[in-house]
């Protein structure tokens, strides 16, 4: 067990786009209508059985307020993929996906992202045109998630772990 790599991916977006619902209902199989704001980050661990072997991934949530932007930036280092998270029904949480996106690449360059439209379960049929496009200029997959009913989270976060375990320096794989 000793020997399981430990991936830190950060989980971003604005809040109450369901960030640390789709964490809990990754880790803990729980879904809570109502949340208490995360302050600053919260994290949690979880295994995860890749092709290539068991993985730990230590996942990053941070916290969505304009206010916590300055002790955000400190958290991102060190991680190796970042879920771009926002609100199938609130279209102004993808607009601002370009400034956390640009928040994220300023410290991290060749981060690899994900895009999350989350609240599946509120707007089942949504029009991602905009979304995928948005994904597709940053190199990302683009995916869609329902924190409540689950469906897609274990994918969202199967694939940023595979994201992640690509992009591992050579020199920390030794």
């Amino acid at each position: 067990m000793d020997n399981i790599p430990v991936l830190k991916v950060v989980i971003a977006g604005d809040g109450n786009v369901g960030k640390t619902s789709l964490v809990r209902q990754y880790c803990e199989g729980k879904f809570e209508t109502s949340r208490v704001l995360t302050i600053g980050v919260d994290f949690q661990t979880k295994l995860v059985s890749l092709p290539v072997g068991l993985v730990k991934l230590s996942i990053w949530d941070m916290a969505g307020q304009e206010r916590f932007q300055a002790v955000r930036t400190t958290f991102y280092r060190g991680s190796l993929a970042t879920a771009l998270v926002y609100d199938l029904t609130d279209p102004s949480t993808l607009q601002n996906l370009a400034r956390w996106y640009l928040e994220i690449a300023k410290v991290l360059p060749n981060q690899p992202f994900l895009v999350v439209g989350n609240k599946l379960d509120l707007l089942p049929d949504p029009d991602d045109r905009i979304a995928r496009e948005f994904a597709r200029v940053i190199h990302a997959e683009h995916i869609k998630t329902s924190a409540a009913s689950g469906e897609g989270v274990s994918v969202m976060f199967e694939t940023l772990a595979r994201l992640a375990l690509a992009n591992i320096p050579t020199q920390r794989m030794t």
